[in-house]
């Protein structure tokens, strides 16, 4: 299924073609790999980039969508985070996968292409991030990805005349297109909600988008092979450029420092290989960390940038005070109902027998389809809902009155608050969203949830899930470390429905899930009161709250945590990314996110690293 490009990685410090790069980026996921690509179209600019994980660019694994569920909680693929026992989801410990690979968590997800609304970028700017509005952010959502619609079969079957071509990319690295796997629940999803008023013809990649629709996916329309960071942004060409170099396998343990009169000045990195070798090495213009919302800030903290009291708990010299290092981390909390599907019908549930994997792995072998070849996920925006559908305008501003209280907030989260109080009271606001996914989920009511135990299909019969997704989280956490060892996992926690407007949000799109399966013709196709968890009540409001502290799991989507916002509103970065109090440390990753944006955020990441990399390039022509 394919082979490691020629020349792609550098195994060994003795083995670089050049010690003095321009640029150290820290971090080859996602966002390291884009500003990489970009730095090094420029033949002056010298770029090392330093990832943790193994180059596993070829691995079938990685390359068929269908398999990621098989990378979860293995170390050679991800970092297995895990959370610290929520108080307020009774106790439970919650996974936070992240790829360690190049490529990042790219290489791991769900391959899901949905966008932002523009008013999560309206809120950004106006929390001082002047040149983050949706219109500076445009064209980055266009550059990143090359736009191929999907076939005229699937565009009949789901009625798909929403993504208009002009308005996507068309010669961006990462392929984006539909699956080629629909079947009766992704049609019955589109004639369901139609059925509700919520179909129309607007493309989400606009930003208004509200209502149901077939999401793309980061697939290759041919191929059907996974689109990602490292095949993307790093492939044989870009890997045979003279100026760029890539060292994998390689923790990073601290950012060189050194302090000047007119501020701290990042000289270079300190890293360990997997031989257990440690080196530095220096930047002669950047360090660029981009090592995502968990590891950026555990970086800096390692080197002394950060709460003073922290580093001196755990003896690491201050460099830089910088009180919001690892706060402000949010997360999409999601709450997945399984329904027990009618006769006849399929679920991937089905792939606990090996037989069925064995033909489905030849299927996509020989002929690129069938379900490994992609996820088929539907998706719809839904305004504030309950049981009895919509709420109005007086509803919502009652339960804001009532749980969206900002009495304890920092000065950050009650800017931040005001910013989501108004945004909620828009008529195109989505603050759940709702997407089909053909497999059960399995938690624990309590205690620590392993990812590869709730994906995997331990309750007997067939089933399909729908997962309620909180879009724009109140709730607040942290990422700190641990210890002053960088080998030792940071402590994550996201704090998730310490912020009582959160639960209520999901209660309630709980209740209105559980009348839209009762809703023909989605009815017909499951068994009728036959659902995970079978001892849940949803028919009360209290009920469906117990019912969210006891599924709640996340989505994968952590940012915040190094937050570009004004230094006065404990902001880490400023609009050009640069450290506060550093003249040449930038944050480059989901964690520069001030607050998170609708839907799954790997559109948004490519957007803010294409920008940031043209920002970067501006700076030093300058």
């Amino acid at each position: 299924m394919g082979s490691l490009p020629e020349q792609t990685t550098v195994t060994s410090v003795t083995s670089l073609r050049f010690t003095d790069p321009d640029f150290v980026i820290i971090g080859g996921g996602l966002s390291g790999l884009v500003v990489a690509n970009r730095l090094t179209e420029d033949a002056n600019n010298k770029v090392l980039v330093v990832e943790a994980g193994a180059n596993r660019m070829g691995d079938p694994r990685i390359d068929t969508e269908g398999l990621m569920t098989t990378l979860y909680g293995d170390p050679d693929y991800d970092w297995d985070y895990m959370t610290e026992p929520q108080t307020h989801a009774n106790g439970r410990q919650i996974p936070h996968p992240r790829g360690k690979v190049l490529g990042g968590s790219t290489a791991i997800n769900f391959g899901v292409v949905v966008y932002p609304s523009k008013k999560n970028f309206e809120a950004w700017e106006a929390l001082g991030n002047d040149g983050w509005s949706a219109e500076d952010l445009k064209p980055y959502f266009k550059k990143w990805q090359t736009f191929t619609p999907a076939s005229e079969d699937v565009k009949k079957a789901m009625e798909i005349n929403y993504y208009h071509e002009k308005n996507h990319g068309t010669d961006g690295p990462v392929p984006v297109t539909n699956g080629n796997n629909y079947g009766p629940f992704n049609e019955a999803w589109v004639k369901t909600h139609d059925k509700l008023g919520l179909c129309n013809d607007d493309d989400p990649i606009l930003g208004e988008k509200l209502g149901a629709f077939t999401n793309s996916l980061s697939i290759d329309a041919v191929t059907r092979k996974r689109g990602y960071a490292a095949e993307a942004y790093y492939s044989k060409e870009v890997a045979k450029r003279p100026n760029l170099q890539v060292l994998t396998e390689a923790l990073v343990h601290k950012i060189l420092t050194k302090k000047e009169d007119d501020g701290v000045v990042a000289t270079g990195i300190k890293f360990e290989t997997n031989d257990g070798s440690i080196h530095e090495i220096k930047a002669q213009k950047e360090v660029i960390l981009a090592g995502g919302a968990m590891n950026s800030p555990q970086i800096l903290e390692l080197s002394g940038i950060g709460q003073k009291e922290l580093l001196e708990k755990h003896n690491i010299p201050v460099v830089i005070e910088s009180p919001g290092v690892g706060q402000n981390l949010q997360d999409h909390a999601m709450v997945p109902l399984s329904y027990e599907i009618a006769d006849g019908q399929v679920s991937a549930d089905m792939f606990r027998d090996p037989k069925v994997v064995n033909a489905a792995l030849q299927e996509y072998q020989e002929k690129k389809s069938g379900p490994l070849a992609s996820i088929p996920f539907s998706v719809a925006y839904l305004p504030f809902s309950d049981g009895n559908g919509r709420l109005s305008k007086d509803q919502i501003q009652e339960l804001l009155n009532k749980y969206a209280d900002d009495s304890d907030a920092t000065a950050a989260e009650k800017r931040q608050y005001e910013l989501l109080r108004s945004q909620m009271l828009t008529p195109k606001d989505c603050p759940s969203y709702h997407m089909y996914a053909p497999m059960q989920f399995n938690m624990q009511p309590s205690g620590r949830d392993p990812l590869g135990q709730i994906v995997a299909p331990t309750k007997p019969g067939n089933y399909i899930s729908i997962v309620v997704v909180l879009n724009h989280p109140f709730s607040r956490g942290f990422v700190h470390i641990k210890s002053a060892d960088p080998k030792e996992k940071a402590i994550v926690d996201p704090r998730y429905l310490s912020k009582p407007m959160d639960l209520e949000i999901l209660a309630r799109h709980v209740q209105n899930l559980e009348a839209f399966v009762k809703t023909e013709p989605y009815a017909s196709l499951l068994k009728p009161g036959r659902r995970l968890p079978e001892d849940g009540d949803t028919s009360t409001l209290d009920g469906a709250k117990e019912v969210v502290k006891s599924r709640l799991v996340n989505t994968f989507h952590p940012m915040g945590t190094c937050a570009m916002m004004p230094k006065e509103l404990d902001g880490v970065v400023d609009t050009r990314l640069k450290l506060y109090g550093a003249k040449n440390l930038r944050v480059v990753d989901a964690s520069i996110f001030p607050m998170e944006p609708l839907g799954n955020i790997q559109t948004s990441v490519y957007a803010i690293a294409e920008r940031a990399a043209d920002i970067i390039k501006e700076d030093w022509k300058a």
